[in-house]
C-alpha cells in the first residue's frame, strides 16, 4: 500500500496574534491558532465541520496523526488523492480562518523511506519551503482604505471601527452571505482557557478581554514566554519509530497542560481567584512543551516557578520511562525535561509585541547560560530570567544591559538567570532566594533601607566613589546589615561583577507599588 508523510509547519503565529494592542484581539487571536492543528485539519481530514473536542479526539485516536501541536502537523496518508487534496486545500483554508499566518507543508513518500529516514527528509524539505513566501491573503491596492490600528485593507466595520479581515477573525465567527460579512457568533471560543486552566463549565466572564482586567493596584502586566529543554535530543532518538514519536507528542502536550492546570490552580489558591473573578491570566500559546501568557505582574514570578516545577514533574511521570528507556540524558536528572523561561514586565500601554519579543529573548538568554560548560547529552537545569521595561525605547537585549543595567564599565546588574531547583554555580540564586529577599523589604527597617539602596543604584551610575561612601555610611547606621551585604556583594563572572540589588528592588516594586 503506498503511503506519504504528510508535515506542516504553521507561520507567523506571533506575529498574527499580537498585531494589535487590543487584549480581546488577543485573545481571540490566541483561540484561532489553538484550532489550527486541532479541529480545522482534522475536519479536512473527516471531510465534515467538527468543534474542538472531537477533532481533538478523532487526532488522538487517529494512528495516522503523529503530531498535531504547537503548529506543527505530520499525518502519514495511505491514498495520493487524499493527500493531495489537503496539500492543495489546507493552506487556503488557514488563511481565510487566520488571515496572516501562512502554512509550509512538505511530503514525502514512504514507501521509499523507512519512518526514520521519511521524517529527516520531510524536516529537510519544511525548512525550504519556509523560505518561499507564500503570497499574502491581506494585501490590497494603493488606494484601498486601510485600518488605522494595522494597516492593513478594510473588509467591514466592526462596532464602528474600521476592520481587516484579521481583525474580525480574531473579534468573532463570520459566515458570508453574498460576499457580505455577517456576525455569526460574538463569543470568543473558550478552548484555549478550558485548557491552560483545567476549567470545564467556563464563562466568558472569567476571561480578561482587556488589559485593565489584568491589572490591580498599579499598571504592570508580564508577558511569560516558557520553553522545554532536551526536546531536540529525545526527538533524535524516538523520531525512528511512528508509534512511539506520536506517543511521545501526546505525553508531552499532556504533561504542559496538566503543569499549567495543576500551575493555575496553585496560583488561584495563593492569591484568592474565586470562580467569579476575572482570571488575571491570559492564556495566548500552550502546545508541545511551548507556555505563552499574559498575567498580572505580581503573579508571573511565582507563577513561572511553579509552572516549571510541575512541568519537570509531569515529563518525569508522563515520559520518564520513554526518556529512561532510550538514555537519552546523562548527568544527575535523566528522566524528565527541564524548561526555561523568560517574564517581561511591562506597563499595560507598551506594545505587547515588543513584550513578547523580549520575553523570547530573556528565555533564550536563560537557555544559553543553562547550557554553558555542561557535559555532551547532560539536560541544562531549569532557570528562569526578568525584565521590568523602564521606557519606551525598544532595543535588543544587548542594549538594554548595557544603558540600563551597566553603572560602571565592569559592574552589571544582570544577576540572571535565577534557578528553579538547583543553582548552577555559587555565584547563581535561586528563584525562592529572589523571593524571600524581596519580601524582607517590606515593613518600616525595608522601607528605609530601600530608598538607600535605590540612591545608591543611582550613586553608582554617577559617582562610584560617592556610592562606596553611601553603602559604607548605610551598614555603619542600618540593622538590616547583613541583608545589606548580602544584596549589594558583587559575585564575579567572566571578567564582570554582578550584584542581585537590582532585581530585588523590581520585584519588590512590581509586588507593591500602588499607583491606583
Amino acid at each position: 500500500m503506498e503511503s506519504y508523510l504528510y508535515g506542516a509547519a504553521v507561520q507567523g503565529i506571533q506575529s498574527f496574534i499580537f498585531q494589535t494592542n487590543k487584549l480581546k484581539e488577543i485573545v481571540g487571536a490566541s483561540e484561532l491558532v489553538e484550532e489550527i492543528c486541532t479541529t480545522k485539519f482534522a475536519s479536512l481530514i473527516c471531510a465534515q465541520e467538527l468543534d474542538y473536542q472531537k477533532a481533538k479526539e478523532k487526532l488522538s485516536n487517529d494512528n495516522n496523526a503523529i503530531l498535531f501541536a504547537a503548529g506543527n502537523i505530520k499525518y502519514i496518508f495511505h491514498s495520493r488523492e487524499e493527500c493531495e487534496r489537503i496539500v492543495r486545500i489546507f493552506p487556503k483554508e488557514i488563511s481565510q480562518f487566520a488571515p496572516g499566518v501562512t502554512v509550509s507543508q512538505a511530503v514525502v513518500n514512504m514507501n521509499e523511506n523507512d519512518f526514520e529516514h521519511a521524517v529527516t527528509l520531510l524536516e529537510k524539505r519544511l525548512r525550504v519551503q519556509r523560505n518561499i513566501p507564500m503570497q499574502s491573503q491581506t494585501i490590497g491596492l494603493m488606494g484601498i482604505l486601510r485600518s488605522r490600528q494595522t494597516g492593513l485593507p478594510v473588509v467591514s466595520t466592526i462596532e464602528g471601527e474600521l476592520s481587516d479581515a484579521a481583525r474580525i477573525a480574531k473579534l468573532m465567527k463570520v459566515k458570508h452571505v453574498n460576499d457580505e460579512i455577517e456576525v455569526k457568533d460574538k463569543k470568543t471560543t473558550l478552548n484555549l482557557c478550558k485548557k491552560t486552566f483545567g476549567i470545564d463549565k467556563f464563562s466568558p466572564r472569567n476571561i480578561a478581554f482587556n488589559v485593565e482586567d489584568l491589572t490591580e493596584h498599579n499598571d504592570w502586566i508580564a508577558i511569560i514566554h516558557a520553553d522545554g529543554n532536551g526536546l531536540g535530543q529525545i526527538v533524535q532518538k524516538v523520531g525512528h519509530n511512528a508509534d512511539e514519536f506520536k506517543q511521545f507528542s501526546l505525553n508531552l502536550d499532556m504533561a504542559t497542560t496538566q503543569a499549567a492546570i495543576t500551575t493555575y490552580k496553585c496560583i488561584s489558591e495563593e492569591y484568592h481567584i474565586t470562580e467569579d473573578d476575572i482570571i488575571p491570566i491570559r492564556p495566548i500559546v500552550l502546545g508541545g512543551d511551548d507556555l505563552t501568557v499574559i498575567c498580572r505582574a505580581n503573579l508571573a514570578l511565582e507563577y513561572t516557578k511553579i509552572f516549571i516545577e510541575e512541568f519537570e514533574k509531569e515529563t518525569k511521570e508522563k515520559l520518564g520511562s520513554l526518556i529512561s528507556k532510550h538514555n537519552i540524558f546523562t548527568g544527575d536528572v535523566t528522566d524528565c525535561l527541564t524548561a526555561c523561561a523568560g517574564i517581561a514586565y511591562i506597563k499595560s500601554s507598551y506594545p505587547f509585541y515588543y513584550g513578547y519579543e523580549l520575553a523570547e529573548t530573556l528565555c533564550r538568554s536563560a537557555k544559553k547560560d543553562a547550557k554553558t560548560n555542561i557535559k555532551n547529552g547532560e539536560l541544562p537545569k531549569s532557570c528562569l530570567m526578568f525584565h521590568k521595561v523602564q521606557d519606551s525605547f525598544t532595543e535588543d537585549w544587548k542594549a538594554i544591559c548595557e544603558r540600563e543595567l551597566m553603572p560602571q564599565k565592569e559592574l552589571s546588574f544582570e544577576f540572571g538567570p535565577y534557578y528553579i531547583n538547583e543553582k548552577k554555580d555559587a555565584t547563581k540564586w535561586l528563584v525562592s532566594d529572589l523571593i524571600n529577599k524581596a519580601k524582607e523589604l517590606e515593613g518600616e527597617e525595608g522601607n528605609a533601607v530601600k530608598s538607600h539602596l535605590r540612591n545608591w543604584i543611582s550613586l553608582l551610575h554617577d559617582n562610584e566613589d560617592m556610592a562606596n561612601q553611601k553603602i559604607a555610611r548605610l551598614l555603619s547606621m542600618t540593622p538590616m546589615k547583613t541583608y545589606v551585604e548580602k544584596v549589594t556583594k558583587w559575585q564575579e563572572r567572566d571578567n564582570k561583577k554582578f550584584c542581585p540589588v537590582y532585581d530585588i528592588l523590581t520585584i519588590h516594586t512590581i509586588n507593591n507599588q500602588k499607583t491606583k
